[in-house]
C-alpha cells in the first residue's frame, strides 16, 4: 500500500511539472515512469500474500471479516484488505510455580481448594491448536489474542471447578489420572465451541501443603516399619520351626538308638572303632574293657 501511495504522489507531481514553461518539465516523463513502476509493484505486493507453512490467513476489509481463509503459499487478495495470520500448528501454554518456566513470569501455578478444604498448587501444560476453518470466527468473536482470552481462563476455571470433588491426598496419588481425564473432557468441550482443539493436557506437578506432606511421610515410614516387623516375625517363626524340626529329629534318633540297637550290633561297632584306632601310627592308648574287649597298644 505504501508503494501505491508513493507512486500516486509521484504521478501527481509529474503532471504538475509537465509544463514547457517550467525548468523541471524535462523530469516529468522519468518521474511518471517511476511512479507507474511503483504503483504496479505496490498493487502486486498488495494483491499477492504469502502464508507460511503451518499458518492460515484471514482477510478483513474495513472491519468486515471474510469467511474465506488463506492457506499456506501464495494467495491473491484484495489490495485494500488487512491480513491477520494465525498459527495453525500445535501450541502449548504452561502455568508453573517456577519463575520463567511458564508463559507468564513469576508464580503462575493454579491454586485450588480440594474437598477437604486444603489448598493444592497445580502446574499444568496445555497442548492445543486452532481449527483452520474456524479462523475467521475466532478473529470475529475472540480476536488474535485467544490464548489469554480463552486458553488460560478456561483451563484455570475447569481445574478449580473439578478439584473440589477430590481430597488433597487422593488428588496427589490415587485419583490423579481420574482428575486429569475429567478436566480434559471439560476443557476439550469448551475449546471446541470456540474453534480450538485440545490435543493433550499435562499435569506436571501437584504440590501439597507441608502439613499434608509430613503426614504422608509419617504414614509411609509407619508402613515401612510395619513391613520390616512382619519380616522379622516371619524370620523368627521360620527359625523356631527349624529348631523344632531339628529337636524332633534328635529325639527320633535317640529313640531309634535306645530301642533299635542290639548287643551284638553294639559289639560290632566297638570292634570297628577299635580297629580304626589301632591303625593310627601314633596310638598310645590302652583300652580296658570287659573280657571280650581286647587291649590295644600303640606302636610307640
Amino acid at each position: 500500500m505504501l508503494l501505491i501511495i508513493i507512486g500516486a504522489l509521484l504521478l501527481l507531481a509529474s503532471k504538475t511539472i509537465d509544463n514547457p514553461n517550467l525548468v523541471f518539465a524535462k523530469f516529468a516523463s522519468p518521474i511518471r515512469k517511476v511512479a507507474i513502476v511503483l504503483i504496479v509493484l505496490g498493487v502486486s505486493s498488495s494483491t499477492i500474500k504469502q502464508i507460511d507453512a503451518g499458518e492460515v490467513g484471514v482477510q478483513s476489509v474495513f472491519g468486515k471479516v471474510s469467511d474465506r481463509t488463506l492457506s499456506s503459499g501464495l494467495n491473491f487478495t484484495n489490495p485494500l484488505a488487512s491480513i491477520t495470520v494465525f498459527d495453525a500448528k500445535t501450541q502449548n501454554y504452561t502455568m508453573s510455580a517456577v519463575h520463567d518456566e511458564g508463559d507468564k513470569e513469576g508464580d503462575d501455578a493454579i491454586r485450588v481448594l480440594t474437598a477437604d478444604g486444603l489448598e493444592v498448587v497445580v502446574d499444568l501444560t496445555v497442548l492445543y491448536r486452532i481449527l483452520p476453518s474456524q479462523a475467521p470466527t475466532i478473529l470475529k468473536e475472540i480476536g488474535p489474542d485467544y490464548k489469554d482470552k480463552v486458553v488460560r481462563p478456561i483451563t484455570r476455571t475447569m481445574i478449580r471447578d473439578n478439584a473440589v470433588y477430590y481430597d488433597a491426598v487422593a488428588l496427589y496419588s490415587l485419583k490423579r489420572n481420574e482428575f486429569q481425564t475429567r478436566i480434559y473432557k471439560d476443557i476439550e468441550s469448551n475449546f471446541k465451541k470456540r474453534g480450538l482443539v485440545l490435543e493433550q493436557l499435562l499435569i506436571r506437578n501437584i504440590n501439597l501443603p507441608n502439613s499434608v506432606k509430613q503426614t504422608i511421610e509419617s504414614k509411609i515410614n509407619a508402613e515401612q516399619d510395619a513391613q520390616k516387623m512382619q519380616f522379622v516375625l516371619l524370620k523368627e517363626k521360620q527359625e523356631a520351626e527349624r529348631k523344632r524340626v531339628e529337636a524332633q529329629g534328635i529325639a527320633d534318633y535317640q529313640k531309634i538308638l535306645s530301642t533299635g540297637l542290639s548287643d551284638k550290633q553294639l559289639q560290632y561297632e566297638s570292634i570297628i572303632a577299635q580297629k580304626e584306632i589301632a591303625k593310627s601310627p601314633n596310638t598310645k592308648v590302652i583300652i580296658m574293657g570287659n573280657k571280650s574287649t581286647p587291649i590295644i597298644l600303640g606302636n610307640n
